[in-house]
């Protein structure tokens, strides 16, 4: 039995009204609910909505990696 492993990755968006910290941990924890074996992510884009000067919403995109059962 070989030592190796084929991971997948996946892109998600998570959105939040409070924090880009917040979006990123909801992004993950959505991530890990529904995939196995997630370990890792790397946040490709942060992005917000403003209405009437106020940041309204925070955004992130995530390339989720999990690693694919043998």
């Amino acid at each position: 039995m070989s030592n190796t492993s084929v991971a997948r990755v996946t892109t998600i968006t998570a959105r939040s009204p409070e924090s880009f910290e917040a979006a990123l941990k909801e992004g993950i924890a959505r991530s890990h609910a529904t995939l196995r074996n997630v370990s890792g992510a790397w946040v490709k884009e942060q992005t917000v909505e403003c209405d009437d000067g106020a940041i309204t919403t925070f955004q992130v995109v995530l390339e989720v990696t999990f690693v694919l059962d043998d």
